[in-house]
């Protein structure tokens, strides 16, 4: 079968970031989603995204799924994609939705399409670990048709807040066939993961595009067919996406991890990620930690796209701290974190 010299990339960051309302709401009472913050001030979290896909897929192949409602966020840091390549969903439906309606349109232009699919609003401490795991997958995604490529980080902790992969082999130099997820364990759970030789999932899935689709096809094969009559309609239609406006406001919410890829685990395989500082961000808490972390690394960002960011998080738990007993933030010895 012929194949796409590069594969695509799906950047998600149609999410409204509701676990962390506390630390990104604006003076003026505004919640700024996360992936359109930075950590520390420059890029924000969807720019350093972006350039994490731009390591795998080039620019005309890199899709970002974006909401409308976020749109004083996302039109300037995505201004260089092509128009198309910016698919805005007209409500948040959960992930199953914003990865399907990317993966159907890219379908439609590359039937043979290799795809990389990639969250807005996670970091790595160490990029180019994060992104040589990337590259490999993409690259066993490209030989392999058969099978999908998760990414699994090297736990530093028994974590009780993020999702973890069972590999069937302990081997961190290969692939390993995924046995089960088990989300959010508690904590003598989690240290008997560690024991199994778990990863932390990072929610990073690279394979051919037709491949993830059988899996739709399989779980929700009446939306499939719904969504895909309404992009075809609303391409007709020189006004367009009145049809999948009102498509959306009768979907309901699904998670592509939990309801699409967890029952379909025999067809994956884990890509283990050395430890590289890697966090999703999802609670306060964890921000904290990350900018804890980087206070005490020399930071150098790639910044593409000129400093765009609209909340610098590390500011904004300052303010918090000063009027709480929230953890506190270390200072880097330059006095500059």
């Amino acid at each position: 079968m012929t194949k796409s010299k590069k594969p695509w990339a799906i950047v998600l960051a149609g999410g409204d970031g509701n676990r962390l309302r506390d630390l990104t709401m604006t003076p003026s009472g505004i919640a700024v989603p996360k992936q359109f913050c930075s950590l520390r001030g420059g890029a924000c979290l969807l720019q350093l995204a972006l350039a994490r896909a731009a390591g795998v897929a080039p620019v005309h192949r890199i899709c970002v799924v974006v909401a409308l409602q976020h749109k004083r966020w996302w039109v300037a840091p995505l201004d260089y994609l092509p128009k198309r390549n910016v698919v805005v969903q007209p409500a948040n439906r959960g992930t199953a939705f914003g990865i399907l309606l990317p993966l159907l349109d890219i379908l439609t232009r590359d039937p043979n399409a290799n795809v990389v699919l990639l969250p807005a609003d996670h970091y790595s401490l160490d990029e180019e670990t994060m992104t040589r795991a990337l590259k490999k997958a993409a690259a066993l995604a490209a030989t392999n048709s058969d099978a999908l490529y998760v990414l699994g980080a090297e736990p530093s902790e028994p974590d009780t807040e993020v999702g973890y992969i069972v590999p069937a082999e302990k081997r961190r130099d290969k692939p390993s066939r995924v046995v089960r997820f088990v989300e959010k364990p508690d904590t003598d759970r989690a240290l008997s993961l560690l024991g199994e030789g778990a990863l932390w999932n990072v929610f990073i899935l690279a394979g051919l595009a037709r491949t993830i689709l059988q899996m739709y096809e399989q779980s929700l094969a009446a939306t499939v067919g719904a969504m895909r009559a309404t992009l075809e309609l609303d391409r007709a239609r020189p006004a367009g996406h009145a049809a999948l406006a009102e498509l959306y406001e009768h979907l309901p919410t699904v998670d592509f991890s939990r309801e699409i890829l967890e029952q379909h685990a025999r067809m994956l395989q884990v890509v283990p990620v050395p430890r590289c500082g890697w966090s999703d961000l999802g609670t306060p808490k964890r921000v904290v930690e990350a900018l804890n972390k980087l206070a005490r690394e020399v930071l150098h960002e790639n910044i593409a796209r000129g400093p765009i960011a609209y909340l610098n998080l590390a500011d904004q738990h300052e303010r918090s701290n000063q009027h709480s007993n929230t953890l506190p933030l270390s200072r880097s010895p330059s006095g500059t974190g």
